[in-house]
């Protein structure tokens, strides 16, 4: 069980091996990526899947009150399926620190153009916020970070929304309606502890 096996048997026998922390370490960067239900062969399509991404990641920073400076974007082909032809690429920026919905999507869609190459057959995709630090912070002398959004309380909006009614109840139009290139989700766990709907039931017999 290695160093890992060993700490654990010694803490389930009363020795304390593991140090707790006290504060949690700031975050760093997060990501929002996924797999396609089936290959992805149009450019619109692929916007379609970036911008929802983006907004995804958007969303995650404004829950943890937090800006990024740095915004990357990728997407790949099947790579155990290299008779389609292979092609995967990254491409990314520096930017003024935000967590706005709008403004992280028009610098993926940016980045997208950069990578994308029409003729292949994608199977994943992703849009990666690194550089990150706390909401509002002035990172520069001449840095805009503490000015506030000039629309701030729409997504303020769309955040209350979307926690009330679920994810995805509003979101850009750009990021499509179909969406017939989402992941399959017919193996997903059961959402315990999030979704009333998908609890746990005790049958007696």
């Amino acid at each position: 069980m290695a160093i890992t096996g060993l700490r654990l048997q010694a803490e389930l026998q009363g020795e304390s091996c593991l140090q707790i922390a006290e504060m949690a370490e700031a975050r760093k960067g997060m990501a929002c990526t996924r797999s396609f239900g089936r290959p992805i062969t149009t450019y619109d399509e692929m916007h379609e899947a970036i911008t929802g991404f983006a907004t995804r990641a958007a969303e995650k920073l404004r829950a943890e009150d937090l800006d990024a400076a740095h915004i990357a974007v990728f997407i790949q082909t099947n790579r155990h399926k290299r008779d389609d032809g292979w092609y995967a690429n990254q491409f990314s920026i520096s930017c003024e620190p935000t967590n706005d919905t709008f403004t992280i999507c028009r610098h993926a869609s940016r980045l997208l153009k950069q990578i994308w190459l029409k003729g292949y057959r994608y199977a994943k995709a992703g849009v990666m916020l690194n550089d990150l630090a706390p909401h509002g912070q002035q990172s520069t002398l001449f840095s805009m970070a503490s000015a506030k959004p000039a629309h701030e309380n729409l997504l303020a909006a769309m955040d209350g929304i979307n926690q009330k009614f679920g994810s995805d109840t509003l979101f850009p139009l750009s990021a499509g309606i179909k969406r017939d290139w989402k992941p399959r989700q017919a193996m997903l766990s059961a959402r315990y502890t999030t979704r009333l709907e998908e609890i746990m039931e005790a049958q007696t017999w």
